[in-house]
């Protein structure tokens, strides 16, 4: 059988973690007096934390100082490692584990490609760290999606050539670097807005062992 390289987004493709990263800074924003909603939470998807809070600070049309911005990033991030300490393998998205164990069966290559800081922690509580055999994240990378440096990574620790990995998405900008990096490009999630991947599911449930296999031999 030909080996490929899979390479999975994490949050909104593994687990959902977005729920989290929500409530911690909605949580932020109110001690600031600001109204924060889950379209707005849509908008910090696949961005750095830097970034975030400078939007949410735009939003609310706030300015603070340098240490009160580095002091609120902490906390946001204490914050959401709280909620992230209580994750179990109930919180795997649909079909994952399942997707993660006929991969490994047929001997291809699994990494984990995801800007979060976190990644190794969730995939520890979530039990499914035995199944990578590469993991990069967000401490691993100097550049955010869309650039692709973090799926060209994931690539060269594979030993797997760009152009046979195919890379689960659920973001528009890493669609965008699966792309750019000359991978088979699966979005994850609504077509609407995933409309550049090559192919597009509503989550795992839809994607059938025949489908992997041919991606697999082609």
């Amino acid at each position: 059988m030909n080996k490929k390289g899979f390479i999975f987004d994490l949050d909104g493709v593994i687990v959902d973690t977005a729920k989290y990263h929500f409530l911690a800074w909605k949580k932020l924003a109110q001690g600031l007096g600001i109204d924060f909603t889950e379209e707005e939470n849509e908008q910090l998807k696949g961005v750095s934390r830097v970034r975030s809070l400078e939007k949410i600070l735009s939003w609310g049309n706030k300015t603070i100082s340098d240490d009160q911005f580095n002091r609120l990033m902490a906390e946001k991030n204490e914050d959401y490692l709280r909620y992230i300490d209580k994750m179990d393998e109930s919180e795997l998205l649909p079909m994952v584990k399942e997707t993660l164990q006929f991969l490994k069966d047929s001997q291809q290559g699994i990494s984990l490609g995801s800007a979060s800081k976190n990644a190794r922690h969730i995939l520890d509580k979530v039990n499914v760290n035995s199944f990578f055999s590469a993991i990069v994240d967000g401490n691993d990378v100097s550049r955010a999606k869309p650039d692709p440096e973090v799926f060209l990574i994931a690539a060269k620790l594979l030993d797997i050539e760009p152009n046979q990995c195919i890379v689960f998405e659920d973001s528009v900008a890493g669609v965008q670097a699966a792309n750019t990096a000359g991978m088979t490009s699966i979005g994850i999630g609504s077509e609407d807005v995933l409309h550049e991947a090559h192919y597009i599911f509503k989550d795992f449930t839809q994607i059938s062992q025949s489908f992997i296999t041919d991606l697999i031999n082609n």
